[in-house]
């Protein structure tokens, strides 16, 4: 492990990316008790207040304290993307590691169902599911995942290819052991690298994805301290107060940086030819 860590960092968005998600998890894990004003308390004789003492941030168009909405928004955001990103790796997994043991026909099958279903964008596969499903959090929770499975089943499928052909897996078909057996004990293990390294990147996607469902009202809703909601609000208030808009955005912003840096420096790390 120590090795692996002196590896990371080694490399600069290495080392970045694991300063910035560290820094978000702290966020995530402590954002509420860190926040020094109530973020849902309304405050009309504070509204568009600048930056200060006593609002670092400044303040929204209803008196409430920036700081302390992007802090507690944080848990909402960043779970529920890293929740999504989770849920589609590993059932984009199964299904690519199971394509890749069975081969032939049923490989050629499940695919080109994937293929067909990659040709639709990540985003507007989301507002499809979202809106058949209805607008919420936990729908769009549900409509990320999905979007993420075809994606990581064609990248674990490509890797398990070459896992298929080694000696234990051949040994493990010949003690008879089951389909599943062997997917889940014998090949998954050896192709978690690469999956680890795509899933990472992917929560960048999702908190974009889930900022995006957000903003235009299918995802969190008001009055919720979400940072996508927290943008969509903020648009028509900016004329006044640009910081309403500036602050969640750049957070959004940050917290995708970190984690594709992060993804880059694993990639790096976990290396077999390094």
């Amino acid at each position: 492990m120590t090795e692996f860590l002196k590896r990371l960092v080694r490399t600069p968005q290495g080392a970045i990316g694991l300063v910035i998600v560290f820094l978000v998890l702290v966020i995530v894990l402590f954002g509420p008790m860190l926040a020094p004003h109530d973020p849902e308390s309304l405050a009309p004789l504070a509204r568009y207040k600048g930056s200060s003492a006593m609002f670092w941030l400044g303040t929204d168009q209803y008196g409430r304290d920036i700081f302390s909405r992007l802090l507690v928004g944080a848990r909402a955001t960043v779970t529920m993307a890293v929740a999504a990103t989770f849920a589609g790796t590993i059932i984009g997994a199964i299904i690519g590691t199971t394509s890749a043991y069975l081969g032939g026909r049923s490989d050629e099958f499940i695919m080109r169902t994937i293929d067909a279903v990659m040709s639709i964008p990540s985003l507007l596969f989301a507002l499809l599911i979202v809106n058949l499903l209805g607008s919420g959090t936990v729908n769009a929770l549900i409509a990320v995942s999905v979007a993420f499975i075809p994606g990581m089943a064609r990248i674990t499928r490509s890797v398990a290819l070459s896992v298929r052909k080694q000696d234990y897996v051949s040994a493990a078909i010949a003690r008879g052991e089951s389909a599943g057996y062997i997917v889940v004990r014998e090949m998954m293990p050896n192709v978690v690298a690469p999956i680890i390294v795509e899933m990472t990147i992917r929560v960048s996607f999702a908190v974009m994805l889930f900022a995006t469902l957000s903003f235009l009202g299918l995802g969190a809703q008001p009055p919720a301290a979400e940072w996508g909601l927290m943008v969509s609000e903020a648009r028509r208030y900016m004329h006044i107060s640009a910081g309403i808009l500036i602050w969640p955005s750049a957070v959004i912003a940050i917290v995708a940086i970190g984690f594709n840096l992060l993804g880059d420096g694993l990639r790096d790390a976990l290396n077999p030819r390094t």
